[in-house]
């Protein structure tokens, strides 16, 4: 069983829970109730607050914080300085704990630097955020989401790479995958060969 590694800067409070192979880095604090998965990796600067839940080799770059409310799948991807939010109207005068509205990130995707989540939206599998993205509505799977606010302008696949569109059946120019389309609906169909 791989050791959690916690770097002597970062605070993980007590009733937090942090899996094996997992690397807490500098100025880290994980608050109590945090569930964080095995193998994942938390970088310089980041917050993980009471009630998340991290599943199994998430990456989470430097300077984010993920607020009470945020759930996020295996093997999802968030790069330096990204933002997640918990409530939709804050004002610093008004409390409004009990409006947290959930957002959830799907397996397997991936969100660019500096990309904004608005709460209260799924991100589905593989999805691809771009670098400075403002989401503000849900997410189709494998969808390649640019601009603010964020549109979708492709497909993307479950490596990562922009797939090609062929009248309604799409491939993966690098691993060889193959998938259905149907509307804002894409599907696997055929492993790779490549």
């Amino acid at each position: 069983m791989s050791e959690v590694m916690i770097h002597p800067s970062a605070f993980v409070d007590a009733g937090a829970q942090v899996g094996a192979g997992t690397k807490v880095w500098h100025f880290c604090h994980v608050m109590p109730g945090a569930v964080i998965g095995t193998h994942c990796s938390l970088g310089q600067n980041v917050v993980v607050m009471n009630g998340v839940r991290l599943g199994t080799n998430v990456k989470v770059q430097n300077n984010v914080s993920i607020y009470e409310g945020v759930e996020i799948e295996d093997d999802v991807f968030c790069g330096p300085s990204m933002v997640f939010t918990n409530v939709i109207n804050p004002r610093s005068a008004v409390s409004r704990k009990h409006e947290y509205r959930r957002t959830l990130v799907r397996r397997g995707a991936s969100i660019g630097a500096n990309a904004t989540i608005v709460c209260g939206v799924v991100i589905g599998q593989f999805a691809f955020i771009g670098a400075g993205a403002v989401v503000t509505k849900d997410v189709p799977d494998h969808a390649l989401m640019i601009g603010v606010p964020a549109k979708r302008t492709g497909w993307v696949c479950e490596c990562g790479v922009k797939l090609v569109d062929e009248a309604m059946q799409l491939s993966c120019p690098e691993c060889g995958k193959a998938y259905a389309r149907r509307g804002e609906k894409v599907t696997l169909i055929a492993e790779g060969g490549r």
